[in-house]
């Protein structure tokens, strides 16, 4: 049988004590009454009775509002029931074991470019989280005081990108059992699209852009981009001498290729383009050929 108790500091109740007789000596857990009422400190009491019920039976199995109690229950509390012996808890993951092999399950399925975004998002995730530190630790607060620190350093599509895998990876826990609900569920992500900065680039300038190129590649570049509408450099990278015919060539697209029928699309060859494939090499497999090798990050040399 288990007793609750109230510790009072200057006729103020300062908190809770659950007590128990366990055959040798009297057991205490403290609950502090700023963070638990006297309703979840009851309620607390209620499950140690349960729990050190079974133990007396030899029961393993608890009946369901128990089990869903132990289920959802905090993981401090959670804690205190292990540090009494009333319940087994399995050692919780870290959040270095978390990235390492969520990053290791996904290095077979996703391309490399996904990959440098949750590599990026790992590095950024341990600004704030420690890699020792239990994944039970990672609560909704601090994933929301994390992404508002990221905001003030980086444009809001950025951040979306770094919820929306730190969301991806959480779930992943959840459905590996490492943890019984995700705290990243209710993290904002945020919209990809910030137009602030979009504007149409007018032929003069795409004229004056063209005379600026140090070489007949880089004025291919823009042509494809400006004229063409390719995708930069995704949509660049594939593109190829075969691809081309006579009035048309084909754009193929890794970012939308899982949408069906989207994999690729036929784009007009405009004079103003054509021009241009005129006057590159064409003996190389790939219209874009020097970039082939490298890390494809074009804003820099541009």
């Amino acid at each position: 049988m288990a007793t609750l108790t109230t510790d009072r500091r200057s006729g103020k109740i300062a908190g809770y004590n659950v007590q128990w007789y366990d055959g040798k000596r009297r057991r205490t857990i403290h609950l502090g009454c700023k963070t638990y009422s006297k309703k979840t400190a009851e309620r607390f009491k209620d499950i140690v009775e349960a729990l050190l019920f079974y133990r007396r039976n030899g029961l393993t199995t608890p009946e369901k509002t128990v089990e869903h109690w132990l289920q959802n229950a905090p993981v401090e509390l959670r804690a205190k029931l292990a540090k009494a012996d009333l319940l087994v808890v399995d050692e919780a993951k870290t959040c270095q074991q978390l990235w390492d092999a969520f990053l290791k399950f996904k290095a077979a399925d996703v391309k490399p470019k996904t990959m440098e975004s949750y590599h990026a998002s790992r590095t950024r995730f341990f600004e704030m989280f420690m890699p020792e530190e239990s994944i039970e630790m990672v609560t909704l607060d601090r994933l929301l005081e994390w992404r508002a620190a990221l905001l003030e350093e980086c444009p809001s599509t950025t951040v979306a990108g770094r919820i929306k895998n730190i969301k991806t990876m959480f779930t992943w826990a959840v459905d590996q059992d490492w943890l019984r609900k995700s705290p990243a569920d209710k993290v904002p992500r945020g919209s990809f699209r910030n137009r602030e900065f979009d504007r149409f680039i007018t032929m003069e300038e795409y004229g004056k852009l063209l005379e600026a190129c140090p070489n007949q590649e880089w004025r291919t570049i823009i042509a494809l981009a400006r004229i063409g509408g390719l995708r930069c450099p995704s949509e660049l990278q594939r593109l190829r001498w075969t691809d081309i015919l006579e009035d048309r060539f084909t754009v193929y697209s890794p970012k939308t290729e899982r949408h069906e029928g989207r994999d690729k699309r036929v784009v007009p060859l405009f004079d103003e383009l054509r021009e241009e494939m005129e006057q590159h090499d064409q003996t190389s497999e790939f219209v874009i050929q020097s970039f082939q090798d490298k890390a494809w990050r074009l804003h820099s040399p541009f």
